[in-house]
């Protein structure tokens, strides 16, 4: 791969079956060189192509500078601030270069009764595997699903000999409730979310927009999780209770070493897309600045569609005291200092 990188022209890698799907870095300093980032560390320096990477994940101990990211953004290149592995997810940014063809996708399909149901019946399928779900109502669907969960947390009670009373939780609060069990559960589970919210911003999807869950800003994300509790934290949750490792960093880090040992990332990127329908979306559209029209299609974005005609043109109202910058004092080396992200 090392290979492709030093021969391949930046400018012709924009789609993303093309790219890379993600790069983490960690401990290590994000800088630009030409149309390349450099990841440099103690160990080893890594140039990469800006336009071959989907999503780049910083973790812990990781410094950027400006410039860096501002190659990314152009390069429509996600950048998604994470914890270890991608495990937790903090913050994200998408450059303006970024297409929006999955988001519109995505949204033509969540607001559509029909076809919201398609994707609903096509996640429980994947959850349900070898048996027809077509015609099921979300009623029988939840369900089902419910069955299916209580059945999984029997089972591993049995396997590990650990004592299951039922689950127990405080959104946001993942050591409030609960015993040991359910604790180590809710710490799991939200550290899973945090890497499916870095895959779907990564992509250009919404986290809100979900089709099972709904009304949350994070309801898209819930949606993908629970596709792969039953393999990662149901499991990962009892091993650890019958091991008496019971603190939240020991379900982070046991996640974490799950879902890279397994490679899941990839596999959270493949089923996104296919729920939504696009497998071999483009990610970034430079070219693609258009404007909406209610009577044909979408015209081309960057010209004036004033009246030539019309002597009273609609002046912009003036709303400079509301924008606020804060700008720091010139200096005389060419590029700042980096700063800790």
């Amino acid at each position: 791969m090392s290979e492709v990188w030093w021969k391949a022209d930046p400018h012709g890698l924009h789609r993303l079956v093309d790219r890379v799907s993600s790069v983490y870095i960690e401990r290590s300093h994000l800088d630009r060189d030409d149309n390349a980032v450099v990841v440099i560390n103690k160990r080893e320096t890594v140039r990469i192509p800006a336009a071959m990477i989907a999503v780049v994940l910083l973790g812990p101990g990781t410094r950027t500078t400006h410039a860096a990211i501002s190659l990314l953004a152009d390069s429509g290149t996600a950048v998604c601030w994470v914890g270890e592995h991608g495990v937790r997810m903090y913050a994200a940014g998408v450059g303006a270069s970024r297409g929006t063809t999955l988001l519109q996708r995505q949204a033509w399909l969540v607001s559509r009764t029909k076809e919201r149901l398609a994707v609903a019946r096509a996640m429980y399928a994947m959850r349900f595997p070898g048996e027809d779900v077509s015609t099921m109502t979300m009623q029988q669907l939840r369900g089902r699903e419910g069955a299916r969960v209580r059945r999984l947390y029997r089972d591993h009670a049995r396997r590990t000999g650990v004592k299951w009373t039922g689950r127990e939780y405080v959104p946001g609060d993942a050591f409030a409730a609960g015993d040991d069990l359910n604790r180590l559960l809710s710490a799991a589970n939200a550290a899973l979310y945090g890497i499916c919210h870095a895959v779907i911003s990564g992509l250009g999807a919404s986290p809100g927009l979900g089709f099972i869950h709904t009304g949350a800003a994070t309801s898209f994300v819930m949606d993908i999780a629970d596709l792969y509790k039953a393999d990662y934290t149901i499991p990962l949750a009892f091993d650890l209770a019958a091991s008496g490792l019971t603190d939240e960093r020991d379900a982070r880090v046991g996640l974490r070493d799950r879902i890279t040992q397994d490679q899941l990332l990839p596999r959270i990127v493949r089923d996104v897309k296919a729920l939504l329908g696009h497998p071999d979306v483009e990610d970034a559209e430079p070219d693609t600045n258009r404007i909406w029209d209610e009577r044909r299609d979408p015209l081309p974005g960057a010209l004036n569609y004033a009246d030539p005609t019309d002597p009273h043109p609609t002046a912009p109202h003036d709303r400079g005291s509301e924008h606020i910058s804060i700008i720091g004092p010139e200096t005389t080396t060419s590029d700042p200092t980096p700063g800790a992200s």
